[in-house]
């Protein structure tokens, strides 16, 4: 989304902050381990890689938390490529896209 910042964190939390001023917006909670990754989409989606072997999908205005992925192995990297599918980099070298 325009004019925000996320970062992912050791609690398993992610904050959201306004880029103009760096004030925090909001805390998104939901991951059981480390969030390594972040990914936003073209429409404002944010999608979240964890320690904890999930991606989350999230409404990157209202911070609503869209749906769980499970996969069978913790998260690295997150990217989105030029067409559209997420791909997602996991720690045994295995990578997933959607």
């Amino acid at each position: 989304v325009d004019g925000t910042v996320y970062s992912g964190s050791d609690d398993a939390t992610i904050r959201v902050w306004a880029a103009e001023d760096g004030r925090l917006l909001r805390t998104l909670q939901s991951h059981t381990d480390s969030v390594a990754c972040l990914a936003v989409g073209a429409d404002g989606t944010l999608f979240s890689g964890s320690d904890d072997s999930t991606v989350r999908v999230w409404c990157g205005v209202s911070g609503t938390l869209r749906y769980t992925v499970t996969i069978d192995t913790p998260l690295s990297s997150l990217a989105i490529g030029q067409d559209g599918k997420l791909y997602a980099g996991s720690w045994n070298g295995q990578i997933t896209v959607w």
